[in-house]
């Protein structure tokens, strides 16, 4: 089976009969759950083996946004809440250690439900005056705190057998507007994103996976989002960072990109993005998404492979208990 350079949503708990012809014809590379997904742990397992069946790969990557606080999609009751990434970077000396712990049992979570990609670490880093939909997401102010805590992060995940995505490349953290709204337009200069904003994912580069910022950046693209363009994603993401990794788009439904969802997909593969994202489940949008896009091919399938053997065959030996009790009490401590 051809597979397509696309990551796809659905609509409830259970595929319905039009969904898994659908997702068996396009065939896409991987797909992502929301909270309109989840259920119970026996309901998220059966709705992650059904997605992998539509496609025949028993290692189909499946997604979710699984950072913490406000944008946590497993939770209570059947899951535990997990503190909010900006919570890590107010503790002392031991925020990487116990920021490690939090991930490592996130992973067991996930991995546990057939999840095998976090959409985390966040690696932007916020100023004062950006709008919130960064904010207590971020793990520090100063790239330093940033790319410490975000290494610390991914390892733990990938430890427990879940591939970490970084985002939002090459930082949101000084949009003016939430990009699933509007189109942030930031006028920082080259010197001071290339110092503070592409800063931890230049630390960060060696890691499997990434997704793209909604963002315009006037130093160096004024008429396109980073995610559309060729400029960006050569010269910056793929050159100044060095990230050769996988690179995925942000939501393709969100309301900073304009035009049809074939011409918006199509604009985004032509920048160079490897695999686009759509997340809502809408199938007419989703209809239009897959015309604009391509086979998982080239340089994006070697990227999709290597990402995806960078997957342990199988996580190590893990405590959950004492873990969770160890992570519980050691966030008690730093309050």
């Amino acid at each position: 089976m051809t597979t397509r350079a696309l990551i796809l949503g659905c609509a409830g708990r259970t595929l319905s009969s039009q969904e898994a012809a659908f997702f068996s014809d396009v065939a896409p590379w991987g797909f992502i759950l929301f909270k309109r997904n989840i259920g119970t742990p026996d309901e998220v397992r059966a709705l992650t083996d059904a997605l992998r069946a539509t496609v025949g790969r028993a290692d189909a990557p499946i997604l979710i946004d699984q950072e913490g606080g406000r944008v946590q999609r497993l939770g209570p009751p059947h899951w535990p809440a997990y503190p909010a990434g900006g919570r890590f970077g107010r503790l002392d000396g031991s925020a990487a250690a116990i920021a490690h712990l939090g991930a490592r049992l996130m992973a067991h979570d996930l991995a546990s439900v057939g999840i095998n990609v976090d959409c985390a670490p966040v690696l932007d880093v916020p100023v004062v005056g950006a709008h919130d939909v960064i904010g207590d997401r971020a793990y520090g102010t100063s790239p330093a705190t940033v790319a410490e805590i975000g290494r610390a992060v991914a390892e733990g995940l990938m430890a427990g057998g879940v591939l970490p995505v970084m985002k939002h490349i090459p930082g949101h953290g000084r949009a003016g507007c939430d990009s699933h709204k509007g189109l942030p337009v930031v006028e920082a200069d080259l010197a001071t994103l290339t110092a503070q904003d592409f800063a931890p994912f230049r630390a960060l580069a060696d890691l499997p996976l990434a997704m793209s910022a909604h963002v315009v950046f006037t130093a160096l693209d004024p008429e396109n989002p980073a995610t559309q363009s060729a400029l960006v994603i050569d010269r910056v993401i793929r050159t100044a960072i060095g990230f050769d990794g996988l690179l995925m788009t942000d939501d393709l439904s969100m309301e900073a990109l304009q035009g049809s969802f074939r011409a918006r997909t199509e604009a985004c593969f032509a920048a160079g993005v490897d695999v686009g994202l759509h997340c809502n489940g809408d199938m007419d949008e989703m209809r239009g998404v897959a015309e604009g896009a391509p086979v998982l091919a080239g340089d994006s399938l070697r990227r999709a492979l290597a990402a995806l053997a960078r997957l342990p065959a199988e996580a190590g030996a893990f405590d959950v208990r004492e873990a969770r009790a160890r992570f519980e009490a050691a966030l008690s401590l730093a309050a």
